[in-house]
């Protein structure tokens, strides 16, 4: 079936449903595979339960039949909605990749919408600088995200599904854990600008090499290219990153940097250090000079004290404020978003308990952020400090070197307890106390709780740290 006659029975039941167990009436139900499951078997059992049509890619004939209740049932629903009884065979349709079917459904919708889409992608911080972005645009748009991480080929479809006449902006999220997976995903989603984080040593096992982690990210510089209005925002501190950029580039390029070299060129930034035992992360910011030399040097900063923990989140902050004023939202605007953005789901959260105080970024960890993560907490002022660290995930044959590697720079900081979870760290070797998993920690926990202590969380989601806070 052709995709834009696909498209028009999608506009006549607008509500697509990857889960049997959730089949609003008059939905269509699209059979997604994994390595654990398979949809095409839950079909005609969403069918049953109301859905209009089935999208399937695997033969019709291998799919088991109804009983005729149930035929007469949905020929009454088919009945209700003004339509002709259907058969099982109009109901179900056979394409033959449910998955690709499902991005190219997505990208027909996303094109429905003349509005400006932003990618964003990186080995760090892809979704505080998705939340912090969508923060300030919402001060003055309608703001469509992704939620939590949708970010990968099932996620971003369901994403740019949600798009309605309502928004004004849209923000995609992209994950990859593979060569090829930004450029799926740029030409699903068919951003008009776009913005990479960083670039750093995650998902190795995926990539075969730091270099091709930098290839695969620079697959969003690759589509935008395409465009006649390809728009970047740049970190110009990464060298990474401007070494994906070419000579005679078409790209339209807004920079941002810490670099005070750079502040004639760039939005900069800089971190305001205090001898205050806050961690939370305070900066100042200001446009290009040559944009502000008419408005007097009392209004060229602009300080902001955020709710983040780190100083490492300086540049996703300087992220947001270059898509702000690259779309129009006053700087007071931009500053009020900032300041009053609280992080959720284990990033950069400080969390004060009863016992503890903690520094929560348990939900993902590589070597680049756990080392940006242990840098700032040796910056931090506190009385007696400890680390809960667990393993990084999909480094490959590069994981015992990087876990050496933390393993060296902790030596280096002065901590009064480090705990070691996993067996990656147990790899490493260390005189650190270590666990094979976080089930270990909370039995440790059950007698010998810290107290008084101000500690760092931090590892891979699998590692379930974030499990630990309620505990501590």
């Amino acid at each position: 079936m052709d995709i834009k006659e696909l498209y028009r029975i999608y506009e006549q039941h607008p509500c697509i449903t990857t889960d049997s167990r959730n089949c609003p009436e008059g939905s269509i139900f699209l059979a997604l595979k994994g390595e654990t499951f398979n949809g095409n078997k839950f079909a005609l059992q969403a069918l049953e339960k109301g859905c209009a049509y089935a999208i399937v890619d695997e033969d019709i004939d291998n799919l088991k039949c109804r009983t005729e209740s149930v035929e007469f049932a949905t020929a009454q629903q088919a009945a209700t909605a003004n339509s002709q009884p259907s058969t099982l065979n109009s109901q179900l349709i056979k394409v033959d990749d449910c998955l690709q079917t499902f991005k190219d459904l997505a990208r027909e919708h996303r094109r429905r919408f003349n509005i400006p889409v932003i990618g964003i992608t990186g080995t760090n911080g892809k979704t505080t600088t998705k939340e912090l972005i969508k923060a300030v645009l919402s001060e003055k748009y309608n703001v469509l995200a992704t939620e939590g991480n949708f970010n990968n080929d099932v996620g971003v479809p369901k994403t740019l599904f949600r798009l309605s006449k309502e928004h004004e902006i849209a923000i995609i999220e992209m994950g990859a854990s593979h060569p090829g997976d930004i450029k799926t995903l740029a030409e699903t989603a068919e951003p008009t600008c776009g913005l990479i984080t960083n670039v750093g040593r995650a998902h190795l096992q995926g990539f075969g090499s730091f270099e091709g982690v930098i290839k695969t990210k620079g697959e969003l510089y690759d589509y935008l290219r395409t465009r006649d209005d390809g728009h970047i925002f740049l970190n110009a501190d990464n060298d990474h990153l401007c070494d994906l950029l070419q000579d005679d580039d078409p790209l339209w390029v807004t920079p941002y940097s810490t670099n005070p070299e750079l502040q004639y060129q760039c939005i900069s930034g800089e971190v305001i250090r205090t001898n205050g035992a806050s961690p939370f992360l305070q900066f100042r910011w200001r446009k290009p000079l040559m944009d502000l030399e008419a408005e007097g040097a009392s209004t060229k900063w602009h300080k902001v004290q955020t709710r983040l923990v780190g100083d490492y989140n300086v540049y996703n902050l300087l992220a947001a404020i270059a898509v702000g004023i690259n779309f129009g939202v006053d700087r007071k605007q931009i500053c009020h978003a900032l300041e009053n953005y609280v992080p959720t789901n284990n990033r950069s959260q400080l969390v004060e308990t009863a016992h503890n105080r903690l520094i929560v970024d348990a939900y993902n960890a590589n070597p680049s952020s756990m080392a940006a993560a242990l840098d700032n907490f040796n910056l931090i002022e506190a009385g007696r400090k400890m680390v809960i660290l667990g393993d990084m995930r999909e480094l490959g044959e590069a994981s015992l070197e990087e876990h050496q590697g933390i393993v060296g720079q902790l030596g280096r900081m002065r901590l009064d307890q480090v705990w070691l979870v996993g067996n990656e760290f147990a790899k490493a070797g260390s005189s650190y106390r270590h666990f094979a998993d976080v089930d270990d920690v909370k039995k440790a926990l059950e007698t010998e709780r810290p107290e008084g202590f101000t500690i760092l969380i931090k590892g891979s989601n699998s590692t379930r740290l974030y499990q630990l806070p309620e505990l501590l």
